[in-house]
């Protein structure tokens, strides 16, 4: 079957898409037909020569799938069952989502929601999920409905789905980007505010600045994160999940000493099966609410998947690429 094929060995790397058939690595994985898949800036990442994200020489790439079951080891996972795949070694140690079949293990398949299409799920896809997760421990942690909460990177996948959901739910996002020419989408979206991505904080000057936000989801890292910790609220806390500008965050204690702030590290990876149940269903629920299409940068077949992969990697895109692995 035609897939879209990440090779490198002895120093020659090619990608793109060929004739291969994925195979099971396991007798407890579950077989599924792919209707849609996304792209994330974690397959640009794996997509790359040397990557230090991709662990094998060879594989099929995307980190995410939807589609139906047409075989499971599991007696209550019957054939047609819709389902979401996501996480774990999928697209970077295993074969992913880039092909019309895969094969996963079973603590990675979701049953979606009768709200959610296969479609919409991957318009969602990793980035609904880590943008889902996300609010649920701001929730956890005390944010209440109302709240002006920041979100950075609002342009790009996690960003741009975090505000469309946290104002879905009652929230008052506050979208910051570098990108500030698509802020009238933003608003599209929900945003009840667009800044730039230099207006996070005030008062360089001070070791902490005024206190603005609360509660922040960070899709950037970097500096930006510690200007985040300086304006939340007393008790407030960021929710962080991306590290584009920077894995690096040079900071101080004070804002977690004087204002008893939170820094909360968001996973996707190797979220707990719990969690993810909890993640689909909130997204289930606020499904009937959403207009997902408003996310869609692009619809792509796998042979425009070079050119998503360049340019989400270039961040030169505008939330979510979908993938039809045809």
């Amino acid at each position: 079957m035609r897939c879209y094929l990440i090779r490198e060995q002895d120093g020659h790397f090619e990608r793109g898409v060929t004739d291969y058939d994925p195979s099971p690595t396991s007798p407890d994985d579950v077989e599924i037909e792919v209707e849609f898949s996304g792209v994330n800036f974690k397959d640009a990442l794996a997509a790359r020569p040397a990557s230090n994200v991709r662990r094998v020489a060879r594989l099929v790439g995307g980190v995410d799938a939807a589609g139906v079951v047409t075989a499971s080891p599991d007696p209550s996972l019957t054939p047609g069952t819709r389902v979401a795949v996501h996480g774990g070694e999928l697209g970077v140690r295993r074969d992913g989502g880039f092909a019309p079949l895969l094969y996963a293990p079973l603590s990675l398949v979701n049953v979606l929601p009768a709200s959610i299409s296969t479609r919409d799920a991957m318009v969602l896809g990793t980035a609904g999920v880590t943008a889902m997760a996300s609010i649920l421990a701001l929730e956890h942690h005390g944010l209440r409905p109302g709240s002006e909460v920041l979100v950075t990177g609002a342009t790009g996948g996690v960003g741009s789905t975090a505000v469309c959901l946290l104002h879905a739910r009652g929230f008052q996002p506050v979208a910051s980007t570098g990108s500030t020419h698509h802020a009238a989408w933003l608003r599209e979206l929900g945003a009840s505010e667009v800044i730039g991505r230099d207006d996070v904080a005030d008062r360089p000057d001070r070791v902490l600045a005024s206190e603005r936000w609360a509660g922040a989801i960070d899709c950037v890292g970097g500096d930006t994160l510690h200007q985040i910790l300086r304006s939340l609220r007393y008790g407030a806390a960021v929710a962080a999940s991306g590290l584009v500008a920077s894995a690096e965050l040079h900071t101080n204690v004070y804002p977690f000493i004087t204002r008893s702030v939170a820094l909360l590290g968001i996973d996707t990876v190797e979220m707990s099966s719990e969690l993810r149940r909890d993640v689909w269903r909130e997204l289930g629920s606020l499904a009937p609410r959403l207009d997902v299409d408003q996310l869609i940068d692009s619809t792509v077949h796998l042979e425009g998947l070079d050119g998503a992969l360049d340019a989400i990697a270039n961040g030169a895109t505008r939330g979510r690429i979908l993938v039809v692995p045809t």
